[in-house]
């Protein structure tokens, strides 16, 4: 009986995990209306997450323009249509590389900073002090924390963009030989505002999951350095795979709801 008890509860553990970020994230929006207590702490997140994450972020999306570029200049000159490199390589990098580099980032940089700074808040028993002065811990630091990731993650998809696209023409003109003109003509092809709208809405969700989980990974992690690290580290692999998974749902929700440009 003892060893089925322990399945049932490795089972349900996953479950148990997701009704936490779910409650962490909806308690955190609940406190969106107390603006003013928590306003000056989303300006300092902010200023934060852009310092660990703007450089990475450009020097990130340049190689990654250059590597899709590479490839399917590569293909297209094979096939004859190296004038349609541009549009690829522009609707790939807004639709897909974009969100997906944001959130890596969010995730790895400040993701792992904030579930840090959650956890030591905890083993400093600072979480039970700010509860008996009356003070919901989630108002104060889960809020401003939620909004900061989603704006700032918004904010970079452009910097990717611009980045990726910039590495992608370098790469393309000046290597493989495609026409300034064909490769600019082609980039506005394919590309739509809704596509642009799109990348912006995953980039928000992703900033935000990215956030709810790490808050919810620091404020239950274990008493000690060790399981502030492994909470750090949970936080980190959860949030990928909550990431890559939400992609593949909103993409496909995308792709049926909204018709491609041929």
């Amino acid at each position: 009986m003892a060893g089925g008890g322990r399945v049932t509860s490795a089972a349900l553990r996953p479950l148990e995990e997701a009704g936490l970020m779910a409650a962490m994230g909806l308690e955190g929006l609940r406190g969106t209306w107390r603006i003013r207590s928590w306003w000056g702490e989303y300006l300092e997140q902010c200023w934060f997450l852009v310092s660990v994450t703007a450089l990475p972020v450009f020097l990130i999306s340049i190689p990654l323009g250059a590597t899709i570029s590479l490839q399917v200049g590569d293909l297209a000159r094979q096939l004859g249509a190296q004038s349609a490199t541009g549009s690829v390589i522009v609707v790939a990098i807004v639709q897909q590389v974009a969100p997906l580099a944001t959130a890596v980032l969010i995730a790895g940089a400040g993701g792992s900073a904030i579930s840090a700074d959650m956890g030591s808040r905890r083993i400093r028993s600072e979480l039970d002090a700010m509860e008996v002065m009356g003070v919901n811990p989630a108002f104060r630091l889960v809020t401003p924390r939620l909004w900061a990731a989603t704006t700032v993650s918004v904010l970079l998809v452009s910097l990717v963009v611009l980045s990726g696209v910039s590495g992608g023409f370098v790469f393309n003109v000046l290597v493989q030989g495609v026409s300034p003109g064909a490769y600019i003509d082609g980039a506005t092809q394919l590309l739509t505002l809704p596509d642009l709208w799109q990348s912006l809405f995953k980039a928000a969700v992703f900033g935000f999951m990215a956030a709810t989980v790490a808050c919810a990974k620091g404020m239950t992690c274990e008493i000690g350095p060790i399981g502030v690290g492994r909470a750090v580290n949970r936080a980190v692999v959860q949030t990928f795979v909550l990431v890559f998974a939400a992609n593949f749902v909103i993409s496909t929700v995308y792709v049926a709801l909204v018709p491609q440009r041929l």
